[in-house]
């Protein structure tokens, strides 16, 4: 068997580039015992490191923070004591200064500090959005926490490995992202579909099961925004899941904290268009990518061969509006990062059986027919979210498939 992952397992999402491989019968070893990445009956554990992922990755993080104009470079410094200017700040105005304060010490490079900036006025007003009568101790709280871990990590840049396992310690990161963007979720109009079939995955996890969620994606917080949505009801599921992360959310200054709170045991998220959804540039209706049958096959046919029964279910995201993507797929690192408080929704459907699939059609169509029927299941998934929460129909919009629950 032949194996490349050039992208780590975590927070995020894919892209067509973290299936290149093959698989031979013969092989006594499949991806997911190496990376540990599903339980398997083997009793091999050899782990993957790649010393070209990490050079790679510290490489690109050096350029990110390298200010074009000033010269200024984060990495490659002598290690200097972590500065305490964020951590000690008591109000918006010393918050603020900071940053200013921390571009004249030459320990921040004024873009990211731009950026910075533009996040905090940015959340500052989604948060007020909410009516939240301590929006303004939520907002300097967890901004004052965002600005040290930004800070920190251009001080010292974070390497993540190609599978990471959330850090928990001394810092919890993931508990750090879980506060972040709870602010900006209206709870009072988030709903979760057939909440039942999260309870039946929570069962079959705890029987040693595989679990893979084909989804759609729509922001850089969906891993935090699913977790968030399931926090109340199946925290098992929301703190150990994995999620397939493509190079954006590792290598941005602004994603990377929160990353770094990401991991898990054996469920598996996977965005299986390869990137975030976008508008129909006409209509300006938002709607599901179209999944890479490719990519759900490779899904599929890894769990198959993980050596333990697994599972592949549909899962449809509606959160969009809390931290739209550009409208464009941009190449550059950086983008401008629109936030507001608003609703969202997670639903789930019935697993899909591939020999089911496969059976009504012929063999050359099996691959294409079920990357198909996974994406009409998360479409129609999709259409009932819209229709509760920008539909204003709430529960009322629950249909026989898909009964919704408040989040």
């Amino acid at each position: 068997m032949s194996s490349t992952l050039p992208l780590p397992f975590f927070g995020g999402t894919c892209t067509k580039a973290a299936f290149s491989f093959s698989l031979k019968s013969s092989s006594p070893l499949v991806p997911f015992q190496r990376l540990h990445l599903f339980r398997s009956t083997s009793r091999t554990t050899t782990r993957i490191r790649s010393s070209l992922f990490h050079s790679l990755k510290a490489k690109a993080t050096a350029e990110l923070v390298q200010d074009k104009e000033s010269g200024v470079v984060a990495t490659g410094k002598p290690v200097v004591e972590h500065s305490r200017t964020f951590v000690e700040a008591r109000s918006e105005q010393e918050l603020l200064s900071g940053l200013r304060k921390e571009v004249d010490a030459g320990r921040l490079p004024p873009n990211v500090a731009a950026g910075m900036e533009e996040v905090y006025q940015n959340y500052r007003n989604a948060v007020f959005q909410s009516g939240d009568a301590a929006a303004v101790g939520v907002v300097l709280s967890n901004m004052t926490v965002a600005f040290d871990h930004w800070l920190l990590d251009v001080e010292d840049p974070f390497v993540f490995e190609p599978y990471h396992k959330a850090l928990r310690e001394p810092f919890d990161y993931y508990m750090f992202g879980q506060n972040y963007i709870r602010p900006l979720i209206d709870f009072r109009n988030s709903y979760v579909g057939n909440l039942s079939l999260f309870y039946e995955i929570e069962e079959k996890l705890k029987q040693g099961h595989n679990v893979v969620l084909i989804s759609n994606h729509q922001t850089e917080a969906d891993p935090i925004i699913i977790s968030l949505l399931l926090e109340k009801t199946n925290p098992h599921i929301a703190e150990n899941m994995i999620f397939v992360a493509g190079d954006r959310v590792i290598t941005d200054p602004l994603c990377k904290p929160f990353s770094m709170g990401r991991g898990g045991s054996k469920i598996v998220w996977i965005a299986a268009s390869g990137g975030r959804d976008r508008p129909d540039p006409f209509t300006e209706e938002w709607y599901p990518a179209l999944f890479d049958s490719s990519s759900v096959d490779n899904m599929r046919r890894l769990i198959e061969h993980s050596g333990t029964p697994g599972h592949v279910y549909p899962l449809a995201l509606l959160c969009y509006d809390i931290m739209p993507p550009p409208r464009q797929v941009e190449k550059e690192i950086g983008e401008k990062r629109i936030i507001t408080f608003h609703g969202a929704g997670l639903s789930i459907a019935p697993q899909i059986s591939f020999p089911e699939i496969a059976a009504a059609c012929e063999e050359s169509e099996a691959k294409d027919a079920y990357s198909q029927a996974l994406y009409k299941s998360v479409s129609e998934q999709y259409n009932v979210l819209k229709s509760a929460i920008h539909g204003k129909q709430g529960l009322e919009a629950s249909t026989a498939g898909q009964i919704l629950s408040d989040a």
